[in-house]
């Protein structure tokens, strides 16, 4: 074998320690064998593959160990007296290798490599070429003598451990995480540059060093025990959460560590091995990220929680309920006091000085009401803020404003944020925190103004419901009979439940309407349709109703009058349009025509008789005493805005003490029951008509569903209580000129029996200028009437069919003048038309009265 010299050294001779040379002489175990004995498997003796042999002073080959044996193959009864030279050197570089033999055992050392064979396998297939690196001693023998103690070893697994060595320095030296070596009385034992580069130093300077010298007492007692932990356990402890501080720099650091215990070639511990990340832009990140994700869903909250209910003290608790304690520890929401007292200037002042009342408070660390900031203002107390506070300079610039929390007080810091709808500053809310707390931030600034102005929105839409619904509120009211209506003969009580208990408004209606000679005319109806447009409509029919009853029209004609004017309301061009329409095949278009159903009824206190007449309405209900209840057989008509149809009418005598019912469909029709099961059971809930007409009301709604909020619900009832006998004056006069003197005669008596001796002059005179009237312009015999109830009533009845008109007399005139007179002497007066002529008539109050009335002598020299 040729000698491959890829690393030769040699050395001056020297001389070998006495016990070496002793060992060797005495054939003593080998170095290699010692040490392959003595280590346990898995030692670094084991990895390099260390073998050994001797050369006796023959240089022959005179001991062999056991890893020779493995390494070469070559097993020690043979290798023993073998010429090293011959066994090992090429022929053709013995004569060299004899040479170097020599100055070995001369005394000179000698470092080389050797090719050699590894040995056969146990199959027969011939072993791999490898190369030995050889450390060649010189020695002498017990006896002096000459000799040499060969160590080997296998280059390749030399080789291989360079490498790994190399790999493991570029590792722990080049690695972007911080890499310690901790002993086991947790000192560092190495580190690497990148620790060394985060805490200052070179990493030789770390050595020695414990977790103390790095970061706080606690976190350093944790994460020494953890240490300990790994060390006794052998656990390994992956994504540990160190936080402290590192030199030169005020910032708070966070660190991922892994640790695990690492152990020597026989698996004893040696150690603990950390390995760290700075994950503090990581940690900032998620926190960013993880406020972010608390915002998103702080606002969703917010926008499924702040608005629900259109109240604004409401709304501002909403708000607080969201952020308190999700976004801070309390807070408070101030509105200006003009917005909430309804007034219609736009809220506030320019210098955010206006007064504000407190509609809501929430604190999750304090009852309020608002620490730190030296106030006291309770919610629902008025107040405003100082000129040059924070607050209001917020208020005035319509900027967010950061408030410091004062020295010693619970609040740290606080946001002062406008609320802003519409470009309208509303109010202010407030946010603080606590000291302990994270102190606000932009993104928490910009957030608190995106709650706000959600809230301020809300409580904007609010303001301005809370005006219309006030709008529309005086609207029904006004279309209403205001309070408990009054009638001659009639005790009356009613009930109004609008279908829509948010706007309260609707286009149900009842009226009851005072007519001459103490008749009342009693009128339900219902608009087609719900809310503020149906109301609208409601009103504008109503409107005409009565000014058709006062024209003391039939109620058929009323009817008549009422549908041309529904169809006007619905057609652009009016009434002369919806004339047009009502000529239109009769499947014309309705959508946009008011459609109402209506009942009209007036009732004659004196002869108890009540005539109907309907449009499209449900029919009246009629209680007798001691009798069921019973529906009124009043034919059912066409509904207003139709047209095309006449109207016919019923006369009903009603007896002493029966009971009427005028009622909207809203009250007997819902989705869960059908009109005929609701109209059998209000008659079945008119049982007693005895009883008060307010608890008689109140019991049909109990009785009935009257909650389920599908439509507009009106009830009038009233209880007919005719005219006593004794309360009319009623005389046939026949048509000549004595008739006026009876007349003045009959009021005279009548009035004295009545106890109405001072109405006696105005009476006489009015009742002799109407029945001279009569006897002027007229036809047929006169009638005389006088009605006594709440006032005093006198009506002149005649066949003439011309209605009287009172005009201006001049200076030179001789007449002309009475209708003046009775204009000027009563509360009212007026004509109307009867089936056989017409009724003249003037109204008196009864002494007691606060209505004045001029003085007849007065009144007579007035009209000259």
């Amino acid at each position: 074998m040729s000698e491959i010299p890829a690393k030769a050294t040699e050395s001056e001779d020297q001389d070998p320690s006495d016990g070496a040379r002793d060992q060797a002489a005495a054939g003593a175990v080998m170095p290699g064998d010692a040490m392959w004995q003595s280590s346990p498997p898995g030692s670094i003796y084991d990895y390099i593959k260390v073998a050994s042999f001797s050369i006796g002073p023959g240089g022959l080959v005179d001991q062999w160990s056991l890893r020779a044996e493995q390494l070469f193959g070559i097993p020690a009864e043979r290798a023993v007296g073998m010429d090293p030279i011959e066994a090992f050197i090429d022929p053709d570089l013995r004569d060299r290798g004899q040479r170097k033999m020599a100055e070995i055992l001369d005394g000179r050392e000698w470092t080389g490599v050797v090719p050699f064979r590894m040995p056969d396998t146990q199959d027969g297939v011939r072993g791999e070429e490898g190369i030995a690196e050889v450390y060649v001693m010189p020695t002498r023998t017990a006896e002096g003598e000459k000799a040499a103690v060969c160590i080997v070893v296998d280059v390749r697994t030399l080789r291989s451990i360079e490498t790994d060595l190399a790999a493991s320095q570029a590792i722990f030296g080049q690695s972007p995480f911080g890499f310690l070596l901790i002993d086991p009385d947790l000192r560092v034992r190495r580190a690497n540059m990148r620790f060394a580069s985060t805490f200052g130093g070179t990493p030789d300077d770390h050595r020695g060093r414990g977790v103390h010298d790095y970061l706080p007492r606690g976190e350093a007692e944790r994460v020494a025990a953890t240490l300990r932990r790994v060390l006794e356990t052998g656990e390994s402890i992956t994504d540990m959460h160190v936080t402290g501080f590192v030199p030169g720099s005020e910032g708070r650091r966070h660190w991922s560590v892994n640790l695990y215990r690492v152990h020597s070639g026989s698996g004893r511990p040696i150690g603990v091995s950390w390995l760290g990340t700075d994950i503090t832009a990581r940690r900032a990140a998620a926190r960013e990220a993880a406020a972010a994700r608390r915002n998103l869903a702080l606002l969703n909250e917010a926008g499924a929680r702040i608005g629900n209910s259109l109240d604004l003290e409401t709304t501002a608790r909403e708000l607080l309920d969201v952020v308190v304690p999700g976004f801070c520890d309390l807070a408070t929401v101030d509105l200006y006091q003009g917005l909430l007292t309804g007034d219609e200037t736009p809220p506030g002042l320019s210098d955010g000085s206006a007064e504000l009342r407190r509609v809501a408070f929430a604190s999750a660390v304090s009852d309020g009401p608002f620490p730190g900031s030296g106030e006291s203002v309770a919610v629902g107390a008025v107040h405003h803020f100082p000129f040059n506070s924070p607050c209001a300079d917020a208020l005035r610039t319509a900027r967010t404003q950061r408030v410091p929390g004062e020295e010693g007080g619970l609040v740290q810091s606080t946001l002062a944020v406008p609320m802003v709808a519409h470009d309208t500053v509303v109010g202010l809310a407030r946010f603080a925190r606590t000291k302990g707390s994270e102190p606000f931030g932009d993104r928490d600034r910009d957030l608190a103004v995106e709650l706000a102005a959600r809230a301020a929105v809300s409580i904007d839409n609010a303001r301005l419901y809370r005006r219309e619904h006030e709008r529309a509120l005086i609207l029904q009211r006004s279309l209403l009979p205001p309070g408990d209506p009054e009638a001659s003969g009639l005790d009356i009580a009613c009930r109004y439940l609008p279908g829509n208990a948010a706007t309260e408004v609707g286009g149900d209606w009842f009226d009851v309407i005072e007519l001459p000679g103490h008749r009342t005319a009693l009128v339900v109806g219902d608009v087609m349709g719900r809310g503020l447009r149906a109301a609208v409509a409601m009103g504008e029919l109503r409107t005409a109703v009565r000014t058709l009853a006062l024209l003391d029209l039939e109620p058929a004609e009323v009817l008549s009058a009422l549908d041309e004017i529904a169809r006007g309301l619905g057609t652009p061009g009016g009434v002369q349009q919806a004339t047009r329409a009502a000529r239109q095949p009769r499947d014309a278009d309705l959508s946009e025509v008011y459609l109402a159903t209506c009942v009209y009824a007036v009732y004659d206190s004196v002869t108890r008789r009540c005539t109907f007449a309907n449009a499209g309405h449900l029919p009246p209900v009629l209680v007798e005493p001691g009798e069921a209840a019973l529906m009124l057989d009043v034919p059912p008509g066409m509904p207003l805005g139709v047209g095309g149809e006449p109207f016919e009418e019923v006369e009903v005598e009603l007896p002493e003490g029966a009971l009427l019912a005028l009622y909207t469909d809203g009250l007997v029709e819902s989705r869960d029951h059908p009109l005929d099961e609701g109209l059998q059971a209000l008659v079945g809930a008119l049982t007693d008509p005895t009883s008060p007409l307010e608890d008689v009301c109140d019991h049909v709604l109990n009785t009935l569903d009257t909650h389920h909020g599908e439509d507009d619900i009106a009830l009038l009832m009233a209880r007919v209580q005719g005219l006593p006998a004794d309360s009319v004056g009623d005389w046939t006069l026949p048509r000549e000129p004595k008739s006026v003197g009876r007349a003045r005669e009959y009021a005279r008596r009548q009035l004295v029996s009545w106890g109405l001796e001072g109405l006696v002059d105005t009476t006489e005179l009015l009742v002799s200028e109407l029945v001279t009237n009569a006897l002027r312009y007229g036809e047929g015999e006169i009638r005389l009437r006088l009605l006594l109830d709440r006032t005093l009533v006198c009506e002149v009845w005649d066949s003439g069919l011309v209605q009287p008109r009172r005009r201006r007399a001049r200076d030179t005139d001789e007449g002309g003048r009475g209708l003046q007179l009775v204009g000027l002497l009563s509360a009212a007066w007026g004509s109307r038309r009867t089936p056989r002529g017409k009724t003249v008539w003037f109204e008196l109050p009864l002494p007691g009265d606060e209505t004045v009335l001029t003085d007849p002598a007065e009144a007579l020299l007035s009209l000259f």
